[in-house]
């Protein structure tokens, strides 16, 4: 199969699943509109929990500009303004990547820099740290999900993020255990010299960059329900934290493509919200809602700065 056929395969299995995903969330929504008064179905709660959850959109900027200045600044001294636009940059390359793996690259295009594969080897640390949170939370809204919804594979779904949470934890302490391993892959070989630059990092500074992530997941998920809560989705806090948690758990390990990510997204907060609400329209709107705050916005900023790179003039 040569590359031209991959391409189009990944087009047409991208569309299939985004028609199926979208038809099957229409039928949802139509089903809403025909059960609920249509002239209070789209009605929304005061405008404060909107204006609240574009503020929390410039701390999570901030937080992520700052882990990055952290990673990035090992390999050379970066102002907070140069991180911003690398990482505004980032966002902008990811989100026509499957799920989001583009963004590290897309930094370190906007910067440009001599030192190349220096920036990816502090990447790898950083993604590291992202995916050792997302599994953190997941595990602790994993536990919750099955003591109230008890079932088999909830037992293994949770096993199965315990273990990869506790591998995750292992590496991003321990990287110079296994980063030597690297050495054992021919076209790695080169690269050494660029992994030893993560032992620059103190135990602080990689306690600092796992708080900072910490931190961004909890500022996510308290906007997911303040959007929730402006769109009328009346959840308990304690549930809806722990289901938050676990929505972008299952977005961030479930694989997906660019085409399929709306239907994904809007598919998986139907289902964990259903119990708490049958506003299937008001799920839909925080979920996309949150998706185009916290994406969308961003991204059309890094594209305006792509823009002015010279690689695209």
């Amino acid at each position: 199969m040569n590359k031209s056929t991959k391409i189009w395969l990944n087009y047409l299995t991208g569309f299939v699943l985004s028609a199926l995903l979208l038809w099957g969330i229409y039928a949802q929504v139509k089903n809403q509109l025909t059960n609920v008064d249509k002239h209070t179905w789209w009605q929304t709660g005061p405008p404060v929990y909107l204006y609240l959850c574009l503020a929390l959109m410039f701390v999570n900027i901030t937080l992520e500009t700052r882990k990055w200045q952290i990673l990035a600044g090992s390999a050379e001294a970066l102002t907070f303004r140069q991180s911003l636009t690398s990482y505004l940059a980032g966002i902008a390359i990811s989100i026509v990547t499957p799920n989001r793996l583009g963004e590290y690259p897309g930094r370190i295009l906007y910067l440009k820099r001599k030192n190349t594969f220096r920036l990816i080897s502090v990447s790898i640390l950083g993604s590291v740290a992202q995916l050792l949170t997302i599994f953190i939370y997941g595990a602790a809204a994993l536990i919750y999900y099955n003591i109230v919804h008890p079932g088999i594979w909830e037992k293994v779904l949770l096993v199965g993020s315990t273990v990869m949470m506790v591998i995750l934890a292992w590496c991003y302490w321990r990287f110079e255990s296994w980063l030597p391993l690297l050495s054992k892959i021919k076209w790695l070989q080169k690269y050494k010299i660029y992994g030893q630059l993560l032992m620059r990092f103190t135990a602080k500074e990689q306690l600092t960059i796992l708080f900072i992530s910490m931190l961004r997941f909890a500022v996510f998920t308290v906007q997911y329900l303040v959007l929730l809560r402006w769109m009328n989705v009346i959840v308990p806090p304690v549930d809806g934290f722990f289901l938050s948690a676990l929505f972008f758990w299952t977005i961030a390990v479930v694989p997906s493509i660019a085409l399929a990510e709306l239907g994904i997204r809007g598919q998986v907060g139907l289902y964990l919200f259903a119990t708490f609400s049958a506003n299937a329209i008001g799920i839909l709107s925080a979920t996309v809602g949150l998706w185009f705050i916290n994406l969308i916005i961003p991204a059309i900023f890094g594209s305006i700065l792509l823009l002015r790179m010279r690689l695209f003039k």
